[in-house]
C-alpha cells in the first residue's frame, strides 16, 4: 500500500482503549469521559482488522491507547496480532505504571518492543505532571522489560522549565 505521495505504508497504529490510570496535564485532564466498554471493538475484532490491514500490506503494528494496559487482554491481543501471517512486529506504547506487572506477559506473548512515556525524572514533577506518585513504577517497568532485552524507547513530551532534568542526563 502506498500513499498519494508513493510512501510504503506499512505501520499502522492500534488504539485498544480511550482509557488511562494517569491524568498527564497535557493530555487527559479531569472531566474527560470514556467510551462505553461495549462500544469498543472486541479483541478478535481487533485481531481481525489487524488481518485484513495485513492483506493490504500493513507489517508493523503498533498497539496504544489510552493506556493500553488498563485494557483486559492486552498482552492476549499481543499474542493473537503476532500470530497473524506477514505480521512481522507488534510493539506497544505505555505509561510504564502498570510495565512492572505486565513484562514477562509481554515477553511471552511476543512483543516486539516498548515505547516508555517518561517526561520527567523528578518524582515531584512526575506527579505534578501526571497527578500519581509512580515514577519508581515505570523506571521499575523500564529495567524489568530491559532485563528481557525488549528493545526500548523513551518518549518525552519536554515542557517549558524542564529541559534541565533531561540535559543532566546527557
Amino acid at each position: 500500500m502506498t500513499d498519494s505521495y508513493k510512501r510504503v505504508i506499512d505501520y499502522m497504529r492500534v488504539s485498544i482503549t480511550d482509557r488511562c490510570n494517569l491524568r498527564c496535564r497535557y493530555c487527559m485532564p479531569d472531566g474527560i469521559t470514556c467510551i462505553p466498554m461495549e462500544e469498543l471493538l472486541t479483541l478478535e475484532e481487533i485481531t481481525e482488522t489487524c488481518r485484513l490491514a495485513a492483506e493490504l500490506g500493513i507489517c508493523k503494528i503498533k498497539i496504544t491507547g489510552g493506556e493500553p494496559l488498563v485494557r483486559l487482554g492486552c498482552t492476549d491481543l499481543v499474542r493473537m496480532i503476532k500470530a497473524l501471517p506477514d505480521i512481522e512486529q507488534v510493539t506497544l506504547t505505555t505509561n510504564g505504571v502498570l510495565l512492572p506487572g505486565y513484562a514477562e506477559e509481554l515477553y511471552r506473548a511476543g512483543i516486539d518492543g516498548v515505547n516508555v512515556s517518561l517526561d520527567t525524572l523528578d518524582g515531584a514533577e512526575y506527579r505534578q505532571i501526571t497527578g500519581v506518585d509512580a515514577l519508581s513504577d515505570v523506571l521499575d517497568g523500564i529495567s524489568v522489560m530491559s532485563s528481557y532485552q525488549i528493545p526500548l524507547k523513551i518518549n518525552s513530551v519536554l515542557q517549558c522549565g524542564q529541559e534541565d532534568n533531561w540535559l543532566a542526563l546527557a
